[in-house]
């Protein structure tokens, strides 16, 4: 995971210029919420949506796919 950058383009030269050579601080990537409310969360999401899956015929899901893919393949312009 990349660092961001400083919004202060002097500061972000040097963060570059440190990364480059090698001699930036190492960053961590943030630690995930191992709370049991988040693993409950994370595992109802994926539920949930298994199940509505598993409940819609194969048209609609067809549509909706079809859907998701023409917003997300949109081109700007």
């Amino acid at each position: 995971m990349r660092p961001k950058r400083s919004n202060d383009p002097v500061k972000a030269a040097h963060e570059l210029f440190l990364e480059i050579i090698g001699e930036s601080p190492r960053q961590l990537p943030e630690p995930q919420d191992e709370s049991p409310s988040a693993a409950a969360k994370r595992q109802g999401a994926a539920e949930g949506g298994r199940k509505r899956a598993a409940a819609l015929p194969p048209e609609k899901r067809r549509e909706i796919a079809t859907r998701a893919a023409k917003v997300r393949w949109k081109k700007e312009g």
